[in-house]
């Protein structure tokens, strides 16, 4: 299949849930993409490395978390992260409104550490199974779901503090 054929399926099939998942880690939808763009560079440029040992979706996922991680890391995003806590721009707003329920869940997830935020997003917006969780995370199957109960006890008091 040459490249741009492989590229185009993997936008089409990948790039949306990519970009949620993204937007939920950084909590900016203009990171998000560049971060979404950054995964399918680097998928595009060890494709040919790619064993097929997990599902496609599994191995996307987890360069993008790796690349979300590696934003994250940086001193700008920090400070960014800081300066714009709370203010969100309405133009930004618009554009997620088709992108992201707006909801108690949502803004619940978005309190959480990254790792608990990690969990919640591959189980229920990436719909992975425990097994391509713990691929993802590099975890067993067993930490994986205890990893994941205790992020849902985490959302559930955050829910009941927003409610």
């Amino acid at each position: 299949m040459p490249a741009e054929d492989l590229l185009e399926r993997m936008i089409r099939d990948y790039g949306d849930a990519l970009l949620r998942t993204c937007y939920l880690y950084l909590k900016d939808y203009h990171l998000a993409e560049d971060a979404v763009q950054e995964t399918f560079i680097k998928a595009m440029k060890h494709y040919g490395g790619f064993r097929h040992r997990s599902d496609e979706k599994t191995w996307l996922t987890r360069i993008a978390i790796n690349c979300c991680k590696n934003m994250m890391r940086k001193k700008w995003y920090r400070n960014e992260r800081e300066e714009l806590d709370g203010a969100v721009s309405s133009d930004t707003e618009d554009e997620l409104d088709g992108l992201i329920e707006k909801s108690c869940v949502s803004q619940g997830i978005m309190q959480l550490d990254p790792d608990d935020r990690e969990i919640l997003i591959l189980f229920y917006y990436q719909e992975l199974t425990l097994r391509e969780i713990a691929s993802v995370i590099r975890r067993s199957e067993n930490a994986s779901m205890q990893r994941l109960s205790r992020a849902r006890k985490r959302l559930k008091k955050i829910l009941e503090g927003l409610l």
